[in-house]
């Protein structure tokens, strides 16, 4: 018996953030199904082309972002996201025929995507809630990212991209009233994000 609030949870965030590791601790606690969407991102990319869909290929043909500007990859990051946001509602209208509960993580969740899945799953007779963690500093996503890739060498400017990226998802989640935590302390993020979603 499941003991999870809600039949599904989007958990959104920046790359590097600590969102994974979360996710992972509150599926387990909610007896739920984990969808990673970055294999979606994977899947809908591999079987489109960037003349068929250009808004999900925008990074084609660029091996190395450290070559553009913070600014350029946060811009491109955007609309990558914007352009997935019907992917992320048909993960979440395929969840809402499954009586187990479903957490759905990844960078790619925007918050206006969440906002009408919650709708949906509303009008559905299903709890949909959405959470968006936030980590501002990028020198603790810089060392997150040694910690988690330590053969990859000092990724800055992956790290600054995720810090400019998370203060967008922050600001867009309180455009649509939903709730923001802090990554830090890590120690205590899945029981801030319980108490958030119980309030």
């Amino acid at each position: 018996m499941s003991s999870a609030r809600w039949d599904i949870l989007l958990v959104g965030g920046a790359s590097g953030v600590g969102k994974s590791r979360a996710a992972a601790q509150l599926a387990l606690e909610a007896g739920a199904f984990v969808v990673e969407f970055d294999d979606v991102v994977s899947a809908v990319q591999t079987v489109t082309t960037a003349g068929q869909h250009p808004g999900l290929h925008h990074f084609d043909g660029i091996p190395d972002t450290s070559a553009l500007g913070v600014a350029r990859v946060v811009e491109l990051q955007i609309a990558t996201a914007n352009a997935l946001e019907p992917a992320v509602l048909g993960v979440v209208r395929n969840r809402l025929t499954v009586e187990v509960p479903a957490l759905v993580e990844g960078d790619y969740l925007t918050p206006a995507a969440a906002a009408r899945a919650i709708r949906e799953g509303a009008a559905a007779g299903r709890s949909v809630r959405a959470v968006f963690l936030h980590e501002q500093d990028a020198a603790q996503i810089t060392a997150n990212y040694a910690e988690r890739e330590p053969g990859a060498g000092v990724q800055s400017h992956r790290a600054d991209v995720s810090a400019r990226y998370s203060r967008w998802l922050a600001e867009q989640a309180g455009l649509h009233a939903l709730p923001v935590v802090d990554c830090r302390p890590w120690d205590t993020l899945p029981q801030r994000i319980r108490q958030t979603l119980s309030g």
